[in-house]
């Protein structure tokens, strides 16, 4: 860039010497022409003397030179100087003499240009040399240099400034509507709403609309399946009362006791998944604050849950093993892990997952509940060697009424998972799960610590 300056505004400078060396030129040869007319045979001294007096002011140097490249006279600040010695630029004379312009600008930016003067016979019989001092040339340009960095540096600043304020008006509303769309995918809908008429504002607009609409209906669904599961309960505890008694009564028809067993086993799926409704109707009216939590002992809880999971598990073959936490460093004796819980959701949660191990492993196996922690986390593992899930399903078995498509083996609503879910997640915790088809499943709960 700096070169293109440079080349393009000494072009100016170059026209100006240029015209100025074609005026002294004239000048020149009016001093020939009037020498010859007044002697008749021009004499090279008077010529010399009288060019320089009349051309002596048109530069800081005026010099004379003959065909032969030698000094004739020098003008120095317009004082003529005799037997001066200065700074010569032979390729400059040589040049001249052949005919064409020449210069040489020097590192203190002195200009020396050299223009033919010719005879009447139109021979190049003299060079006259004029010097300028063109410092004020390089200040210039240094200035328009100045200006023009200063300019294209503002100028980027300005244009990165615009580019960040444009980016970040069209970025910060995006990421609003992204988190809205994020939010109701957790069932989590709140008011979306921009300040503009623009195609951003109308999907915002869009999303508040579908947002409502759609905790409406999941309300709605709420509630009836709560109102459902209330209505039910006590016509299917008189449904069960009656099978038990039915089958608990004084009956020699074999058939018609497997009737009645049935009929009181389905009672009982009935009661469990109206339960659960309505065990998820309660988290779904209830705010996290509304639940009762205290500071609870880790090992002990699973060591309940781990006691009374066990005869069920022996009756089909299955060894329950819990490991409890191991000591902290600085305490060998000291185990006691706590997480803020209710102990009894809890209970169910953990209780629930080892239910879902027993039911879906075989005989004989062995289902390992394993209490680990860190300073800031307690983590809960369940392992089995059951059936496993199919990883493209780990993620929806979390999901009401979801069942997996191998979980025909065992009975069940499908909506175990999603109730520990909920239960984890109101303690502020979340569930993990890992698992292969045949070789079992692990889920991990991870808890705040307490």
């Amino acid at each position: 860039m700096n070169k293109a300056i440079d080349y393009y505004s000494f072009i100016t400078i170059e026209k100006q010497m240029m015209e100025k060396a074609d005026l002294s030129e004239l000048s020149f040869r009016e001093v020939l022409a009037q020498h010859r007319s007044s002697t008749g045979e021009p004499q090279t001294k008077e010529i010399v003397r009288l060019a320089l007096e009349k051309l002596k002011a048109s530069g800081k140097e005026v010099r004379i030179y003959d065909s032969s490249k030698h000094l004739l006279g020098l003008a120095v600040d317009g004082i003529i100087i005799n037997d001066g010695k200065p700074l010569i630029f032979e390729k400059n004379i040589e040049k001249a003499l052949s005919g064409s312009y020449a210069y040489t600008v020097t590192e203190d930016h002195l200009l020396y240009f050299a223009t033919p003067i010719q005879d009447q016979y139109y021979e190049n019989a003299y060079v006259y040399e004029f010097v300028e001092d063109i410092s004020y040339f390089y200040a210039i340009m240094d200035q328009i240099r100045y200006i023009l960095f200063a300019g294209a540096g503002g100028f980027i600043v300005l244009i990165t400034l615009s580019s960040l304020w444009i980016a970040k008006s069209t970025t910060k509303p995006i990421k609003l509507l992204l988190g809205a769309v994020q939010s109701f995918s957790r069932q989590e809908f709140r008011r979306v709403h921009l300040n503009r008429k623009d195609e951003l504002g109308m999907l915002a607009d869009g999303l508040d609309s579908m947002g409502r609409q759609l905790h409406d209906y999941i309300q709605y669904q709420k509630q009836f399946v709560s109102n459902v599961s209330h209505e039910l309960k006590t016509p299917l505890a008189a449904i069960r009362g009656f099978s038990q008694y039915l089958y608990e009564g004084k009956n020699e028809d074999k058939e018609l006791q497997k009737i009645y067993a049935h009929l009181l086993q389905e009672s009982d799926r009935l009661t469990r998944l109206i339960n659960e409704l309505l065990l998820l109707s309660r988290f779904d009216k209830a705010g996290s604050n509304e639940l009762e939590v205290e500071k609870t002992e880790m090992n002990e809880l699973i060591q309940q849950v781990a006691a009374s999971m066990g005869a069920k598990a022996k009756d089909k073959g299955i060894e329950i093993m819990f490991r409890e936490a191991e000591p902290e460093p600085e305490d060998k004796l000291m185990t006691r892990v706590h997480a803020n819980v209710n102990p009894m959701l809890m209970s169910h949660a953990i209780a629930n997952l080892v239910d879902n191990a027993i039911k879906y492993s075989g005989s004989p196996s062995l289902i390992e509940l394993k209490l680990t922690h860190t300073p800031s986390e307690v983590v809960i593992r369940i392992r089995d060697q059951g059936i496993g899930i199919a990883g493209d399903e780990l993620e929806r078995v979390q999901e009401r009424f979801y069942r997996a498509k191998n979980a025909s083996t065992a009975s069940g609503s499908g909506l175990g998972l999603s109730i520990c879910k909920e239960i984890v997640e109101r303690f502020n915790g979340y569930i993990d799960m890992e698992s292969q088809i045949g070789e079992g499943t692990t889920v991990t709960i991870v808890l705040p610590r307490a």
